[in-house]
């Protein structure tokens, strides 16, 4: 992963920017992935106050999405979720589809796969010092490597990887957050280390209105 600022401040409409050949990356709730899995990443002008207003939001751009991707009406898709929160396709029964939400400065993530997936966007606070006690020791020397000014953007990445991971798994960080191991490479990809088990996904950086810097992050679990 190049985190150096310049190069990792990328808008998500801008095409020179090239990203994991394996991710599909869309900006337009009424477009269309040619495969999944793939992650829409829609700005709004909203922005919810509360939890509900914030749920409803992404379900709102979740089922539009998902009813263009089947090609149904959008009243003939719902989204609900199970016990644990995590988002279900509850109509049409039988589609298939995993998905996952996340909301964040007015940015709607939505990740679709055939395979249990997260997704995750996080915001850059560069005035906040990286909060170390929450990352495994591996990621805290990796991220204590980087150069001081692009830390803010490198614990961006990992932090939203991480709950990316958990919300895959459904169930968020009941587990400490520092008990796996992220890494991230050069192209975007990153891997989880889990105890015996790995998992593989995908990260970028894109500008929310010229204003913030959020990261993203997106895994799909076999």
């Amino acid at each position: 992963m190049s985190l150096a600022q310049g190069g990792a401040r990328a808008m998500a409409s801008a095409p020179a920017v090239a990203y994991p050949a394996a991710m599909n990356w869309l900006s337009s709730p009424d477009a269309i992935a040619a495969r999944l899995p793939a992650v829409w990443l829609v700005a709004t002008p909203e922005r919810p106050a509360t939890l509900p207003e914030r749920s409803a939001l992404r379900r709102g751009i979740g089922a539009r999405i998902l009813a263009r991707q089947l090609g149904l009406p959008r009243e003939a898709v719902t989204i609900s979720h199970d016990a644990r929160g995590r988002p279900l396709v509850e109509q049409p029964r039988g589609s298939g589809l995993h998905l996952s939400l996340a909301t964040r400065a007015g940015l709607v993530a939505v990740a679709l796969a055939h395979r249990p997936v997260g997704v995750d966007v996080e915001a850059v606070d560069e005035t906040a010092s990286p909060p170390m006690n929450v990352l495994h020791p591996d990621e805290r020397a990796w991220l204590l490597a980087q150069p001081p000014e692009s830390r803010a953007v490198a614990f961006a990445r990992l932090w939203s990887a991480k709950e990316a991971y958990v919300k895959a798994l459904g169930t968020g960080f009941a587990q400490a957050p520092e008990s796996f191991a992220v890494a991230i490479s050069q192209d975007g990809a990153f891997t989880v280390r889990d105890g015996a088990a790995t998992a593989s996904g995908f990260s970028r950086t894109i500008e929310n209105g010229g204003q913030e810097i959020l990261a993203a992050a997106m895994i799909v679990l076999d």
